[in-house]
Order: C-alpha cells, then sequence, then structure tokens
C-alpha cells in the first residue's frame, strides 16, 4: 500500500513541477525582450569596426589623436561626440557639433562618414572617414543621420535597424571619376593638369611624384589653383626644383613612387625631394587657394612641375588614385607684386620616445618682403604649429597657429606683414612622440617634419 502512495505522491510532484514549469515558461515568453539602442547599434556595426580602431580613434596613444581630440572607444564614444565642439576649424566656424542633437546638418560626425559633400554645400570638413577604407552604405548613413534628427539618445530604439543592413554603396565605383572643368570650360584662362588613374594595392599607402609640362609658351601669371582628387587621398602638392640642370630632373611623365612594393623607402625618389620647392596643394580632396588682389606666381615659359598625390588604402581590395589641378591665369597687366613661394625647412631636430618636445627654429629673409600667406607642414606626432616674427617691432608676435596636422591652417593676410632684411620667421613646433622610438626628420609618414610653407613678395 505504501508502494503504491508513493507512487503516488511522485505522480503528483512531477505534475506539479511539469505545470510550474510551463506558467514559467509562458510567463517568461511574455517578458518583454531587453532593446538595444540605436546608439549601442552604431557603436557596434560602425564606430568599433571602422573608427575606434588602433592608429585612428583607439585611444589617445593614437598617432592621429593629437589632431582631432576624438577617442571612440565604446566606453567614451557617447560623452566625446554628443554636444561635443569639434577641433576642426571649419565645422566650428560653421557652428557645428561633432554631434548635434536634432540637426545633422550641424554635425560633423554625419559629414565626415558621408562623402558627397553636396549635401553640405559643397564645403570639405577634412577627409571623409574611414580614412583609407571603404565608405559607409547607404543605410547606414541614413541610420545615424535618423538617429541624430531623433536627438541623439544615448538609450533607445529610435531608428529602424534593418537600415544597417542596406548594402546599397554611398559613393561611385572607385573606377568611376568625373574629371573637373578645365578653365576654358568655365570660361577662363588657364590650364589642367592631370595625374592619371593608377592603382593602389590593398593595405598600402601610395605616395607618386610626376614630372609634368604645364604647357606654357610663354610666361604665365597663375592668381588662383584648384585640385581635385579621389576619395582617400591624403594630399596633393605641387612642386618646383631648386635645381633646373636637366640632369638633375626626373625623367619626365614617369611615375616614380616613395615606397617599394614591400613598403621599404625608394631611396632614388627620397634623394629628389631635396630638390623641390613647394609652389601650392593641401590635404583637402577637393580645394581651392586663391592670391590676394594683385598678386600672381609666375611661372617661366616651359614650365616643368612635379605632381605629388598621397593614398591611404586600408581595405583588402584594388582602390584607384587620379588627380587634376587647374591653374588660373591673368594678364601680366593685372599683377601689381609677383609673389615667391616660401620654403623655410628645419631638418636637424630628435623627437625622444614617450615625450612631448617642443622645436624651434629661426628663418631669415635676404630682402625687405611682404608676406602675403602662410601656412605650416608636419606629421602626425605634431600637435601645436606656431609661427611668430623674428625681429623688427613685432618681434615674438604670433601670426600663425594650427593644431591640425592634417589640415593646417591657410592664412590670407589682407594687410602683408612686412620685414625688412634679416628679420623673419620662427616656427615653434610641439610634438607628443608616443612611440617606442626616437624620431626625427624624416619623408614618410612615420617620421616628422617641420615647414613653413608660403607667399611673399620683395619690395
Amino acid at each position: 500500500m505504501k508502494k503504491y502512495i508513493y507512487q503516488g505522491i511522485i505522480i503528483l510532484a512531477s505534475g506539479f513541477l511539469l505545470i510550474t514549469a510551463c506558467s514559467k515558461k509562458a510567463i517568461d515568453d511574455n517578458q518583454p525582450v531587453a532593446e538595444t539602442s540605436s546608439f549601442s547599434l552604431i557603436q557596434d556595426r560602425i564606430i568599433t569596426p571602422t573608427c575606434a580602431t588602433s592608429g585612428c580613434h583607439a585611444s589617445t596613444s593614437d598617432g592621429t589623436y593629437a589632431q582631432h581630440g576624438l577617442v571612440l572607444e565604446k566606453s567614451v564614444a557617447f560623452a566625446n561626440l554628443v554636444g561635443v565642439v569639434p577641433k576642426n576649424e571649419l565645422s566650428k566656424a560653421d557652428g557645428h557639433l561633432r554631434v548635434k542633437p536634432y540637426k545633422s546638418l550641424e554635425s560633423l560626425f554625419y559629414h565626415k562618414l558621408n562623402w558627397d559633400v553636396s549635401h553640405h554645400g559643397g564645403k570639405q570638413y577634412g577627409s571623409p572617414m574611414p580614412l583609407g577604407g571603404t565608405a559607409l552604405t547607404v543605410g547606414q548613413i541614413e541610420f545615424v543621420r535618423r538617429w541624430i534628427e531623433a536627438g541623439a539618445p544615448k538609450t533607445g530604439d529610435v531608428v529602424d535597424k534593418t537600415l544597417l543592413d542596406d548594402k546599397t554603396p554611398s559613393v561611385s565605383s572607385s573606377d568611376d571619376f568625373k574629371t573637373m572643368q578645365t578653365p576654358q570650360q568655365e570660361g577662363v584662362a588657364g590650364y589642367q593638369m592631370q595625374v592619371e588613374k593608377f592603382t593602389i594595392q590593398p593595405n598600402f599607402e601610395r605616395e607618386i611624384f610626376v614630372r609634368k609640362a604645364v604647357g606654357n609658351t610663354t610666361d604665365i601669371y597663375v592668381n588662383r589653383l584648384k585640385f581635385q582628387s579621389r576619395t582617400n587621398s591624403h594630399h596633393m602638392v605641387l612642386y618646383d626644383f631648386r635645381d633646373k640642370t636637366p640632369s638633375n630632373l626626373p625623367t619626365i611623365n614617369t611615375i616614380r613612387d616613395l615606397r617599394n612594393s614591400d613598403n621599404t623607402l625608394n631611396l632614388a625618389t627620397a634623394l629628389q625631394m631635396s630638390n623641390h620647392v613647394f609652389l601650392g596643394g593641401g590635404t583637402n580632396a577637393s580645394q581651392e587657394y586663391t592670391f590676394p588682389e594683385g598678386t600672381a606666381l609666375l611661372l617661366p615659359a616651359g614650365m616643368t612641375v612635379d605632381l605629388n598625390p598621397h593614398y591611404f588604402n586600408k581595405t583588402t581590395d584594388f582602390h584607384f588614385g587620379e588627380n587634376n589641378v587647374n591653374l588660373y591665369t591673368v594678364d601680366k597687366s593685372k599683377v601689381k607684386n609677383v609673389v615667391k613661394t616660401i620654403d623655410f625647412n628645419n631638418t636637424s631636430f630628435s623627437l625622444p620616445a614617450k615625450t612631448v618636445t617642443t622645436v624651434t627654429k629661426d628663418f631669415k629673409f635676404s630682402a625687405d618682403v611682404k608676406v602675403v600667406a602662410l601656412t605650416s607642414h608636419n606629421h602626425k606626432y605634431g600637435q601645436k604649429f606656431v609661427i611668430k616674427i623674428l625681429g623688427g617691432t613685432r618681434n615674438g608676435e604670433v601670426v600663425y597657429e594650427s593644431t591640425d596636422w592634417e589640415h593646417p591652417a591657410m592664412i590670407n593676410y589682407t594687410t602683408p606683414i612686412a620685414l625688412k632684411k634679416g628679420e623673419g620667421l620662427t616656427s615653434v613646433v610641439t610634438y607628443n612622440n608616443t612611440s617606442s622610438q626616437t624620431i626625427s626628420f624624416g619623408l614618410t609618414s612615420e617620421d616628422e617634419m617641420d615647414i613653413i610653407f608660403g607667399y611673399y613678395y620683395e619690395e
């Protein structure tokens, strides 16, 4: 009898446990699933894999940190983006924040991810991101835009997450590049120079030089420069040559690489760089420079220049580089002063590892001059570039300052800086060498530079 009683108790207990389990499952099934916030999706699907990578926006130890001051590691990304004033001077001047809630067109983050400049009036707010990588898809960019327009909240599911699965490319194929109009097509005088399409191998940083003829059979006066580059361009620069002896000039119309295919330095090309004189250029993919009224750069008949494009490719696919330069000319009668280029280059400095170092260098003019424009050039370890007047009544006065090594300011002086013979300029550059090696002057992006570029004319 006891046997049957025990069996009954076991059956009842089992039934009770089964009912309890089913009831618990029913309750669990009715519990709301914890939502993944829209910002968390942006972090996990966009920021972490494409932005918060070593060397870019992973930590304050990244070589580029001094330029952008932005860390996008998961624990700090939101606080560093939303409501924060950017370091980019043009963006700041336009009243942007890195992310301005409810206003995507006033958010630098949106502009940097959207490679189509037409959505912000054709302005360039530095290189599009991810530099050297693949542009975000239409859906990914739209997801970010809608998140910002919804107030850029840290929590809450405010955007349709299926947008992140959209694979529609947001930019044209890398093999589709429309050349800008020539000066003649625009209805003005001038010349167009081109660097024809070339390949950039996967996971490679390609910088080339090619000497080309301008095509002018007489002296010309250039008062405006316009540049056009493919995406993932780091810079495009034009150079003249100090020594124009034919035997010392590179072969015309022949590409010279700064790096060999195994990424070692091509010494022959590097040595030729010592013969360069800066003519113009910069780091934005599309940009213009206009000389002050009544001034122009004289290019003598039969002029040849070295065109220097530089591209990044951080993907596993082949990319392409291609560049165009327009030189706009004016009649000699409209030129009151012929400008010359400033090319003050400090090649003797040493930056100890893991140390902040400030380097100062004086440069003097050999005649009375008026400086009409200044810009700077250094690499990723440079935190701040200051130019001061050397000598005279304005000795020590700061006339230039830039904290963006990749997109340094180009300042035109409405009232030229007048300097007497023997007076000049001083470069004061602060570097933060976050690497484990001593760094000095060099030609690669892992070395450093300290150069004052600009334009002046003699009185």
